[in-house]
């Protein structure tokens, strides 16, 4: 079994746990909240034994072997690197860090301490992700990459009101591009590696964020076309568009539906149904990274992590979206 800490006590925690019950080899043991009446709420409706409201007592602890970051994008870094300097492997979720070279530091920290180190970005390990993977040489010569994600924040309504929450404050490393148009680049990324260049452009809301934009990026014989809001719903499929056919896919973020259709008018359903919920699949991934003593998964892998880093951080530098963490170059975070 592998002891998992919690450090969040959100929706998206409940989700992750409700998703790890039914991976083989996961253990709730620990919970952090900045609040201990919070902290005791959340360890009460999960059955947990160990509480904590200090994250270096948490990361000292015996009671945990692994945990799953789900705080603000701001504190991913810190939090990740104390765990990792105690020996502790860490799942962060999406993105792991504010910039590229937070990003180096954890993955140094990781790789001499010997722990395993994955970003929770679910969309790369789905099975119908495998599935496009899979049959994607079918469509011939790739000419462009489509995705997009754009859904209207339950937080932009208090926005509008004139209350800025975590959703839209640069102090949190937050955004639209952040938030959901890493859905769209993590698998591209996956899929095609590193761009040759990269050209982006967003709406800036007055709290210093970008509510929303898009991308274009240029591969070698394709380009790549991203975009994402938090500010709108969209409601169109994303595509990778080949000579010979497209596939079509109906969430980037969690593909339900994906079919190729062929320039010839036929059409083909590539995608598999699952019981399972979304997240189970990740957190399979790394209890079995742990399990089987291996350091990086080779899906959600380092180098991917870092390559949308990166783009990220050049798409950030071009749309002049610069947080407060972009300041900080020391060694410790």
């Amino acid at each position: 079994m592998v002891r998992f800490g919690i450090i969040g006590t959100n929706w998206i925690t409940d989700s992750m746990i409700e998703a790890a019950l039914q991976v083989d080899g996961f253990q709730l043991t620990a919970i952090y909240s900045r609040t201990e009446e919070r902290a005791k709420e959340f360890a009460k409706k999960h059955g947990i034994s160990f509480i904590f409201t200090d994250i270096e007592e948490m990361a000292a602890s015996d009671a945990l072997d692994a945990v799953y970051i789900a705080s603000p994008n701001s504190f991913h870094a810190k939090q990740t690197l104390s765990f990792l300097n105690r020996g502790k492997h860490v799942l962060c979720e999406k993105p792991m860090t504010s910039n590229p070279a937070e990003l180096e530091v954890l993955i140094e920290a990781a790789r001499k301490n010997q722990v395993v180190l994955m970003e929770a970005l679910k969309t790369t390990l789905l099975p119908n992700f495998q599935a496009i993977q899979e049959n994607i040489h079918k469509i011939g010569q790739i000419r462009r990459y489509d995705a997009s994600f754009c859904k209207y924040s339950s937080r932009y309504d208090r926005y509008r009101e004139g209350s800025v929450l975590n959703a839209f404050n640069p102090i949190f490393s937050n955004g639209s591009l952040m938030d959901l148009g890493v859905y769209c680049l993590y698998p591209m990324v996956v899929l095609f590696g590193e761009p040759k260049s990269v050209k982006a452009n967003a709406v800036m809301l007055e709290s210093g964020v970008d509510g929303s934009g898009s991308l274009l990026l240029q591969y070698e014989d394709f380009e790549a076309v991203v975009t994402h809001s938090k500010i709108i719903n969209a409601y169109r499929s994303s595509e990778i568009q080949g000579e010979e056919g497209t596939i079509i896919i109906d969430e980037i973020s969690t593909p339900q539906q994906v079919s190729i259709q062929y320039r010839d008018g036929r059409e083909e359903m590539i995608s598999h149904a699952s019981t399972l919920p979304s997240m189970y699949y990740e957190v399979e991934e790394f209890i079995q990274l742990i399990q089987k003593g291996e350091l990086e998964s080779k899906i959600n892998s380092h180098d991917h992590s870092m390559i949308t880093a990166r783009i990220m951080a050049e798409a950030r530098k071009q749309i002049g979206l610069i947080y407060p963490a972009d300041k900080q170059h020391d060694s410790s975070i």
